[in-house]
């Protein structure tokens, strides 16, 4: 990182960790302990399943059991079977953590179909490519703007200056959301995907973490009250709350799904990869240097980031009937993990996987969006607001130098940053 003790007190991490991935009894792995994600020592652990066990049974964790499936084509075959492998909410939903959804509380990504469908279809036509033409040069004067403001020769905490910013202000747009309000969608985003389980947490644990989280939903209650039976509009809450595939019943339960979906989903992806290319180029400065001397190599560079990144960790489905996988009995009820994190490493697809190219000739080979009818819906937004920024960033800055160890999301769902701290060169 900025000094020499950072680099190697984390080579010395690293190397820690793969000496215990590589000794440890593969029927002892838990991949989803949190702190292999919080520590970014995760890499060696599915490695080795790769190498050894793609498909791999966990016996005992804190979430029950389940299968790891660590190999990209074998995600692919299970994100792409949706009628043997469920995203429903109503048996487990898509984090290894149990839903405990009904039907009426889950957003669409918790459904199957023809739920889901009625339900997505709602909201698509805000991320198809002439609605991504016409937000372009909102994105982009933003953009320009936060980086114009920002210090030169003084550290700064990036996440909170630039990847917070822009996509909070995204969000606000996508949402009507009050404007002077827009960092409340990050820390809810935040709060819905961090932390302890509620079967982790005591009451009192849980009681204050509703109080916490309640102030910043009931905007999006008095939102939908508001736009329901007002005009149509083309921000998503007054999509969502006129169509009757998202309005039926009419209940908190079911619109605030879809309203926290879209939320996380419009948040996660881009901002984590924002900061992620830049712990990216850190690592692979002639990178940096490459794009600045021909920023069309952006067209390919994009997508290698969000590989790269992989904010998405992993997915979970639930098998609906006995099947087999990688030469495996998958059973009925049992819950089964794509861990896109390591599918997004395969070198059997992904020609030196272990390395950030930002000139692949198959840049989107990767899973980070997914496959099937549940694959990223804002994927086009998340690639546009990366190009956006980072064609900003290096019209104006020779160099951002990382000055210090980040700050990592406490979650195995989402890798992501909470704060990173660099320096502009002057």
């Amino acid at each position: 990182m900025a000094d020499d003790a950072s680099a190697i007190a984390r080579d010395t991490l690293a190397k820690e960790a793969r000496e215990r991935a590589y000794s440890t009894p593969l029927k002892d792995f838990d991949v989803s302990n949190i702190e292999h994600f919080t520590s970014d020592t995760h890499w060696p652990w599915f490695e080795r399943l790769r190498r050894e066990d793609p498909v791999h049974y966990c016996a005992d964790s804190p979430y029950g059991a389940y299968w790891s499936v660590t190999k990209f084509q074998d995600i692919v075959a299970v994100d792409s079977n949706h009628e043997v492998f469920s995203s429903s909410a109503e048996i487990g939903g898509i984090m290894i953590a149990d839903a405990k959804e009904s039907r009426a509380e889950s957003s669409f990504i918790g459904l199957d179909p023809p739920d889901h469908d009625d339900q997505r279809r709602v909201v698509t036509p805000t991320f198809s490519s002439t609605s991504m033409a016409q937000m372009e040069p909102l994105i982009r004067s933003r953009a320009a703007a936060i980086l114009d403001e920002l210090p030169v020769g003084e550290t700064f905490d990036f996440v909170d200056k630039v990847s917070v910013e822009l996509t909070s202000q995204m969000l606000a747009t996508l949402f009507d959301y009050p404007f002077d309000q827009r960092r409340n969608l990050v820390k809810l985003s935040d709060m819905a995907l961090s932390g302890p389980t509620q079967a982790e947490m005591t009451m009192e644990e849980m009681v204050a973490r509703q109080e916490e989280f309640m102030p910043l939903i009931m905007p999006f209650i008095g939102l939908w009250n508001e736009r329901k039976d007002g005009p149509t509009a083309n921000d998503l809450i007054s999509l969502l709350s006129h169509d009757p595939a998202t309005r039926k019943n009419d209940t908190p339960e079911l619109y605030l799904g879809n309203l926290m979906l879209l939320t996380v989903a419009g948040s996660d992806t881009t901002r984590h990869s924002i900061t992620g290319a830049l712990m990216a180029f850190q690592d692979y400065p002639d990178a940096y240097d490459r794009l600045r001397a021909n920023p069309a190599l952006l067209d390919s560079a994009v997508p290698e980031i969000v590989r790269w990144q992989s904010p998405v960790a992993h997915m979970r489905r639930t098998a609906t009937q006995d099947t087999e996988l990688g030469g495996k009995a998958i059973k009925k009820g049992d819950r089964v993990i794509m861990w896109y994190v390591s599918g997004n490493r395969d070198d059997e697809v992904i020609a030196d996987a272990d390395r950030f190219i930002i000139d692949r000739e198959r840049p989107r080979q990767h899973v980070a969006f997914g496959f099937g009818i549940h694959r990223c819906v804002g994927n086009r937004l998340a690639e546009m607001q990366l190009r956006v920024v980072w064609e900003e960033i290096l019209r104006r800055f020779e160099r951002i130098e990382v000055v210090g160890e980040p700050g990592r999301l406490q979650s195995n769902f989402v890798k992501g940053y909470t704060a990173l701290p660099v320096r502009i060169v002057a």
